[in-house]
């Protein structure tokens, strides 16, 4: 493991631009029916084979478990790395606990750090694992998360036997997962065993993806109470983060190809837009929501798009990460977003705070 904390910078006032990328080498994605009913239909690797997506298991918290296990057996798969070549697991979901991160992830005997932060998870175990690794602690770790539509609705919302109605602002639990196996840039390229460690997207498209640099989010709370007013409980963090990222690496919009959110929607959409108004941004003609990429609103029934720890993951894994390998985009601003809440700050009437985390990711060229 090589130590590159001479090559980082601390920029402003939250964001660190690293010395030499962080390699994404691969990641693994499933999702279940209705996510491959939608626009990106035939981009995962694997969907549910049963209309209830319960993955083999007898109840639904089991079956995100199962969910994060094959992300993760996807991802050592397609890049031919066995679970001793990993020194570290950053994953998280929304059950309590991190129930399914715990259960789904024990047979791997790989050390663990349970994180939460909503849905805003997918980005902050990619900064979290990122910085181990620019900091010469890992040659390899798995970024991870995951969300359920059932053990979503059963943690944080009705009974679905209650077949309660949802306002037309409210949005849709992904039920996906998604792993990325990041990598020091100098790593060797040989598994403990000796096997070849491959790059997926070197292998595909003759390009190499790697994480630049990151922002780490800050709690925004602007009094919002109704859980499913998510897209606008989460938009200030969206807003705070990106204004935050262009401020720290002396960027404007136009040096990202694309900005991705994660699941803000289409009110929050419209909420993130004004609100970076106000600060004389406009990323009107760059902006993507993962939300509302993964469903197509018109013909599946998702009202303002959808949600979850793995919205942001499995459009990543799917979509995001294989255009930039192909040329489509040079540099992105990944920012999942996250709504803090639980049912016991719910019932108590406490405020829906956001959160979220800022990811550069670009495509490499002569590394």
């Amino acid at each position: 493991m090589e130590n590159n904390t001479a090559k980082n910078s601390a920029l402003g006032t939250s964001s660190i631009s690293y010395g030499r990328p962080v390699l994404i080498m691969g990641s693994g994605s499933i999702v279940g029916q209705m996510e491959d009913e939608g626009p990106l239909s035939g981009s995962f690797d694997k969907v549910s084979d049963d209309k209830n997506d319960m993955f083999g298991a007898d109840s639904w918290e089991k079956a995100e478990s199962a969910l994060q296990k094959e992300a993760v057996a996807i991802t050592l798969s397609k890049t031919g790395a066995e679970t001793r070549d990993i020194r570290y697991i950053y994953a998280g979901d929304l059950l309590g606990q991190n129930i399914a991160s715990s259960f789904g992830l024990v047979d791997y005997q790989i050390p663990l750090f349970g994180l939460y932060g909503a849905c805003s998870t997918c980005g902050e175990s990619l900064c979290l694992g990122s910085m181990c690794i620019a900091a010469g602690y890992a040659d390899r770790v798995i970024s991870l998360t995951s969300s359920h539509f059932a053990s979503a609705q059963k943690e944080f919302r009705y009974p679905l036997e209650y077949g309660g109605q949802r306002p037309l602002y409210a949005s849709w639990t992904v039920t996906g997962s998604a792993g990325f196996l990041l990598q020091n840039v100098n790593a060797s390229g040989k598994s403990v065993s000796g096997r070849p460690i491959k790059n997926e997207y070197e292998g595909k498209y003759q390009k190499k993806i790697g994480i630049t640099g990151i922002t780490g989010g800050r709690i925004e709370d602007f009094g919002i109470k109704d859980s499913f007013n998510m897209g606008c409980a989460m938009a200030p963090a969206a807003a705070w983060t990106i204004a935050t990222n262009l401020k720290d690496f002396g960027r404007k919009p136009q040096d990202y190809d694309a900005i991705f959110t994660g699941d803000l929607g289409s009110v929050g959409q419209e909420a993130l837009f004004k609100l970076l108004q106000q600060e004389s941004i406009d990323i009107s003609d760059r902006h993507y929501d993962c939300g509302m990429i993964i469903y197509d609103a018109e013909k599946q029934d998702v009202h303002a798009g959808g949600s979850g720890c793995g919205c942001s993951a499995v459009v990543l894994s799917a979509h995001i990460l294989p255009k930039l390998a192909m040329g489509d985009w040079k540099r992105i601003l990944f920012v999942p977003t996250g709504a803090l809440l639980n049912k016991t700050s719910f019932n108590e009437g406490q405020n829906v705070p956001g959160i979220a985390h800022g990811v550069v990711i670009e495509a490499l060229d002569g590394e």
